[in-house]
């Protein structure tokens, strides 16, 4: 980069003429620097050391103008030293004060003491001293960018006119650069939005598990946002928005948390309407406690064909930069496709789930029809056989026969009900709901896997940790099938447990017989069960199983109530 070097204290700019003819061939120099990268940061910091050495400044620093147009988004300085910097922090004047005024009359200040000047508010603490001041709006496009500041002339004196003369020049050819950077920078913006779009589409159409997909949009928002949190909603039965999904450094406390329906915010996204806040924390429209620990934020309704699936939150730390225009627009685009994708996925899930039912419902129809017929009528014959025996042996050997066979036929038509049921027709218990699942699985394992249910389970276990108990169990099963090729499994689930860490909690443990977890194998199944204990606060692992020679998979999921 070819930058003129900036001059050492109490020395005169090296190679800098006096000669302003002479001083041309470091101006064109100093241009072609200037345009020389994209990287709008980059960009500032190529402007502002150019400008100090074009000029002979000690310092030098570039002020963006905010959306707003009355305060500074952005502060580039070149030449304070990074400790000196870190400890400066942020201009304390960016709205008001001498810098302030160059951004309400962006209009060239020269100044050979700024101390003396009436807009002067004092230099903050550990501020290097400054005397001799240039000032200069950079525009883009005809409209101001920022403010470019120079001060501290190397050998004391003031900013002359040949000074502002190349800094205008050296500003146009900023504008310029600024403008092509901030379109390369758009242009970068936009494809990775669309890239996250992508990975959300996909996630959410791969078939997988409901709430997995979920937690992508949730990961996706707030990567793509550059916020601290990335926070999924859906209607609460209740009424008001439920928190199901959240991509955060701390996500535990918030899941399952109910965002009331009187909110402001709630009626809005409920309405299909976007909000918008520069501040969540003092923001009145929030009604919850979560608001808080948040400044800016996006709240943007999943809505697509006229209905609101949910509702998509983007929140930054306190103390952040607002959303700018771009970011809003771009978010916005983003949950419209996310809720896309949410009503494709769940119409085909509501195929999958009609092709299952359809199938269930022609089980149940055979195993009555057939299965169960041809067993009374099997009874019948053995009790006729039994009436006409004269040996005891016999008659006692065949009577346990048709008291096995009446059994047989009662688990049949307790397993028929099971495969009728509707999800309408679901209980509420967590009990019911874990032997629904067994049942169920033992219609493609070909068996039923054993189970064990210690202490009360439906009263200890809350709504939260027993939705997500039961999607565990059916991960379970559900690898234990696919995978391990198992003829036995057998499920506890402990309600009476205490955790590593001391609390008591539910541990669920699923055990099977199978070729176990091969060495570099897809463990998938594993991290998702283990993402689950740990949005709740717990753990899960695995280890060996019900095999002959440590063969087979154990997999344990423990949570608190």
């Amino acid at each position: 980069m070819s930058v003129v070097p900036l001059p050492g204290p109490g020395r005169p700019a090296p190679g800098l003429p006096a000669d302003p003819v002479a001083r041309v061939p470091r101006l064109l120099a100093a241009m072609r620097s200037v345009g020389s990268g994209l990287e709008l940061h980059s960009t500032l910091e190529r402007i502002c050391e150019t400008a100090a050495a074009l000029t002979g400044a000690r310092y030098a620093a570039i002020g963006v103008v905010d959306a707003h147009g009355d305060g500074l988004a952005d502060f580039v300085q070149q030449g304070v030293d990074e400790t000196a910097a870190r400890l400066i922090g942020r201009p304390p004047d960016g709205h008001r004060g001498l810098l302030g005024a160059l951004v309400r009359d962006p209009e060239p200040v020269r100044l050979t003491d700024l101390t003396a000047d009436p807009r002067f508010r004092g230099l903050p603490e550990h501020h290097p001293p400054m005397r001799s001041f240039l000032g200069l709006p950079i525009r883009v496009q005809g409209e101001v960018f920022g403010n470019l500041y120079l001060t501290e002339k190397h050998g004391g004196g003031p900013f002359d006119d040949e000074d502002l003369d190349m800094v205008r020049v050296l500003a146009t050819e900023a504008g310029i650069a600024i403008g092509n950077a901030r379109l390369y920078e758009a242009a970068q913006q936009r494809e990775r939005w669309i890239d996250g779009s992508v990975a959300v589409t996909t996630a959410l159409l791969a078939g997988g598990d409901a709430d997995d997909a979920l937690q992508v949009v949730a990961e996706q928002a707030r990567r793509l946002s550059g916020s601290a949190a990335g926070i999924v909603l859906l209607p609460a039965d209740e009424g008001g928005l439920e928190i199901v999904a959240v991509a955060a450094d701390r996500p535990s406390g918030l899941l399952g948390t109910v965002v009331p329906p009187q909110s402001e915010v709630v009626a809005a996204l409920l309405a299909g309407r976007a909000v918008f806040t520069d501040d969540a924390a003092t923001d009145r429209r929030m009604v919850t406690g979560l608001a808080r620990r948040y400044g800016p934020a996006m709240m943007l309704p999943l809505h697509s064909d006229g209905r609101v699936l949910g509702s998509l939150v983007m929140p930054r730390a306190r103390g952040e930069h607002p959303f700018t225009e771009a970011e809003r627009t771009l978010a916005v685009q983003f949950a419209a496709q996310a809720a896309l994708a949410l009503m494709m996925a769940e119409a085909q899930r509501d195929r999958e789930r009609l092709a299952v039912f359809e199938d269930r419902d022609r089980i149940a129809r055979d195993l009555h029809d057939l299965v169960i017929q041809r067993l009374f009528a099997t009874g019948m014959l053995l009790e006729s056989a039994q009436r006409g025996s004269v040996v005891p042996e016999v008659r006692d050997g065949v009577g346990k026969a048709v008291d096995e066979l009446d059994i047989t036929i009662q688990e049949i038509r307790s397993a028929i009900f099971a495969l009728r049921q509707g999800p309408a027709e679901v209980p509420s218990g967590l009990r019911t709901r874990v032997l629904r699942e067994i049942n169920m699985a033992a219609v493609p394992l070909g068996f039923r896997p054993s189970h064990r249910l210690v202490g009360p389970v439906d009263a200890l276990v809350g709504e939260l940790t027993g939705k997500n108990l039961v999607a565990a169990l059916r991960e379970a099963l559900s690898n234990a099938f696919r995978h391990a090729g198992a003829t036995r499994i057998d499920v506890v689930v402990d309600a009476t447990a205490i955790l590593p860490d001391g609390r008591r909690g539910v541990r669920l443990t699923v055990a099977d017989d199978g070729v176990g977890i091969p060495e570099g194998g897809r463990r998938s199944g594993l991290s998702n069960l283990k993402r689950r204990a740990e949005s709740l606060g717990g753990d899960a692992g695995h280890g060996p199983g019900l095999g002959g020679n440590g063969g087979g998979t154990t997999v344990v999921w423990q949570a608190p109530y």
